[in-house]
């Protein structure tokens, strides 16, 4: 046996000891051992990831939802991220996002497991990700664990809409939210933007693809607001603690402020490296979030339309391109002459040959 799988083996047992087990048996835990656990009995950790790399900490999260135990231990994930767009499971990137800029700029994007929209990340933002048992999954829950703690740290007033949107100023989006549910295991988290650069989000997922035409799944546009714009001594890691801080102050099951006493009962904050050694399977995890496969192959089935330009000495040729995808193939491709006084010539979806 490897020194290097004699480590692996410590270390997971040490973080076991610690903050609980994990095992895919879990998966099989009954309804009833669930229910059957006191509120008190629930402990709660917050674990930091050391990663900033998106498809890392997709493939973190995705490590807990399919292997931890969290029948008697809720999780609050907290992860940062380099520049990337982040489109939801069920999205179309070409109708989502500017892919052309976003390549040229060096930003990641990547496809999540969740459903919901498009999100723009950078070191301005703070991702969250709240972990319990399907049975007890309470996104309302969470967005009030985050609406207190902005209030608790700076009195700073800010409301849930019926979308689960968090807003400011009535009607500014901070946050976005989207969801797992699986068995045993759930988990729903969001976003909160601090200091993003707001002209790159806004250039990221500017819409400039027409002429697709599909059942994804769509974002709805939201005009969106920093927090540093609303309060200038808001910053990501006084906004992490505090988060932290009200996580663990607050009852498990319940939205009630169980203090300092509730705090000590807790296992606290811990830093997560998310590396193979800690968290075997990550690697396979990481690169399959990276694949081309996942991230534009999942895309449901589309079809695009282009009219192309023939133009000759005395005639103006115009022709209809239909094209069909599904996963990642043409599945069927049909053209014909079409007159030019009968096409709306819009010159975004208009190709010379």
């Amino acid at each position: 046996m490897s020194v290097i799988f004699v480590n692996s083996i410590s270390r997971t047992k040490a973080f076991c000891t610690k903050f609980g087990n994990f095992s895919k048996l879990t998966r099989h835990a009954s309804n009833d051992a669930v229910k059957n656990v006191h509120e008190n009995d629930i402990k709660k950790s917050v674990f930091i990831s050391q990663s900033t790399d998106i498809y890392t900490n997709l493939a973190l999260e995705d490590w807990f939802y399919r292997n931890y135990d969290f029948t008697k231990h809720h999780v609050l994930l907290l992860w940062k991220n380099d520049p990337c767009v982040v489109i939801g499971r069920h999205q179309n990137p070409w109708v989502e996002c500017n892919v052309p800029a976003i390549e040229q700029s060096s930003i990641a994007l990547a496809r999540r497991n969740s459903g919901g929209g498009t999100v723009y990340h950078d070191a301005g933002n703070l991702n969250l990700s709240f972990f319990t048992p399907r049975e007890r999954y309470n996104r309302r829950y969470n967005l009030e664990i985050i609406t207190r703690s902005l209030f608790r740290e700076w009195g700073l007033k800010s409301l849930i809409n019926k979308k689960e949107d968090i807003l400011v100023d009535g009607e500014f989006k901070i946050s976005g939210t989207a969801a797992k549910l699986g068995r045993p295991n759930a988990y729903h988290h969001c976003t909160l933007l601090i200091n993003a650069n707001k002209s790159v989000l806004s250039l990221a997922l500017k819409k400039t693809e027409t002429g697709i035409t599909t059942n994804a799944t769509e974002s709805v546009r939201s005009p969106v607001k920093n927090l540093t714009e609303v309060n200038p001594q808001i910053n990501i890691d006084t906004l992490l603690k505090a988060v932290g801080w009200e996580y663990l102050r607050t009852k498990a099951l319940s939205v009630k402020d169980g203090g300092h006493s509730l705090v000590e009962q807790q296992k606290g904050f811990q830093m997560i490296n998310p590396t193979e050694d800690w968290f075997p399977g990550l690697e396979k995890l990481t690169e399959e979030f990276k694949s081309w496969d996942w991230t534009y192959g999942k895309s449901p089935k589309f079809t695009v339309t282009r009219l192309l330009e023939a133009p000759s000495q005395n005639v103006h040729n115009i022709m209809k391109l239909i094209i069909e995808v599904e996963k990642d193939s043409i599945i069927e491709a049909s053209g014909c002459k079409v007159l030019a006084q009968d096409a709306i010539l819009d010159k975004s979806n208009v190709a010379a040959l």
